[in-house]
């Protein structure tokens, strides 16, 4: 009988290309030894553990997944690896946040990233969240990094519920939004700190009606008191912070 199962699994395996998640390990060796990969984003790795994060998304090969407010594209690259040559990575960028000195920095750091087709799977998408211009329940997953604070302190749910409700119509049932944010303790001044709250995030996610699947302790790190601005030397790069694995039903 094991035999047989063997057999079957292997015979499954040739039919679909795999019969198991990415694997967080291989997708780490790949982004590491990636010839072409800057430097500067291996080096962050350490820190950030795309491949875990990824993993733990439950992000794979073949997925369209999109980038939200990717900035120079870090985490786009490593979702380009992880969905391979036949998924679809969208990379996303209010069109405001292209404009001006730091805009034309990142729009720069983007054309060398994308330069000579380098990351063939993946397609600019430099449009505000009202208007993604993709087709309702037509993207598999996708991730926000280290943004959701502009939105959650802003004062006004106008700017979360756009947010929200723009993802909730383009993923698919079943597609999985996460959201990672550097932490923040409720007396402190989370907006000149940078940090946001897990708690307001949840539960403008739920209101949107998104399920919270999962959390994750990857990214925690206990001697961040959270009082610091998270640029600041001694807490930049490893900010204590939640990872969230939401939902649309």
């Amino acid at each position: 009988m094991k035999s047989l199962i063997t057999a079957c699994i292997a015979v499954l395996t040739l039919l679909t290309g795999s019969v198991q998640a990415l694997d967080a390990g291989s997708l780490a060796a790949a982004l590491s030894n990636s010839a072409s990969r800057a430097d500067a984003d291996k080096a962050r790795d350490a820190g950030r553990k795309p491949a875990y994060v990824v993993e733990f998304l439950g992000i794979d090969e073949g997925m369209t997944v999109i980038d939200l407010i990717a900035a120079a594209g870090y985490y786009t690259e490593v979702l380009s690896h992880a969905v391979g040559a036949s998924g679809t990575v969208y990379m996303q960028n209010p069109p405001a946040s292209l404009t001006g000195e730091r805009g034309a920095r990142t729009a720069g750091a983007i054309d060398t990233r994308l330069a000579n087709n380098r990351l063939a799977n993946v397609e600019r998408l430099n449009r505000d969240f009202s208007d993604l211009g993709l087709a309702r329940n037509s993207v598999d997953a996708a991730i926000l990094a280290l943004e959701m604070h502009e939105m959650t302190n802003s004062g006004s749910n106008a700017r979360i519920t756009e947010f929200l409700s723009a993802l909730f119509a383009v993923l698919k049932p079943g597609g999985i939004l996460g959201v990672i944010e550097h932490s923040s303790s409720p007396d402190n001044d989370n907006t000149a700190l940078h940090r946001g709250s897990e708690v307001a995030t949840i539960a403008a996610a739920e209101a949107a009606g998104f399920t919270v699947v999962a959390t994750s302790n990857l990214l925690r790190n206990p001697e961040d008191d959270r009082s610091k601005m998270v640029f600041d030397s001694s807490v930049r790069g490893k900010t204590d912070r939640f990872v969230l694995k939401l939902q649309k039903p």
